[in-house]
């Protein structure tokens, strides 16, 4: 895992090539390591991803927006109408850095 800190998330990256364990080891390490920071998950070295493996992240995205935090997931490979509510899929860092942005002035307007 490759983690860099950002003003306003931590990027995280996988090192190795298994998306499931990768979704089993954040939903580890993101509630010890990364309870109080937005988080935002690049997946782009994964170029054909399932809705079966996005839905992996799901556990781990609600326990973070339960603590009023945001997470997102950085993917071109899916239809965006096909991937739940519950997950912020984006195609690039830049929108994820926008989505970011408006959630936290959401929460500061008590949203």
């Amino acid at each position: 895992m490759k983690v860099s800190k950002h003003n306003t998330f931590q990027l995280i990256e996988d090192e190795k090539d298994d998306i499931l364990d990768f979704a089993t080891f954040l939903e580890y390490i993101i509630p010890k390591e990364f309870s109080k920071d937005n988080v935002v998950v690049n997946l782009t070295k994964y170029e054909s991803l399932t809705l079966t493996e996005i839905l992996f992240f799901l556990n781990v995205s609600n326990t973070q927006r339960a603590k009023k935090k945001s997470f997102i997931l950085i993917s071109e490979s899916l239809d965006p109408d096909a991937i739940p509510e519950e997950l912020i899929v984006v195609p690039t860092l830049q929108e994820a850095e926008d989505i970011i942005e408006m959630e936290e002035i959401e929460r500061d307007l008590g949203f």
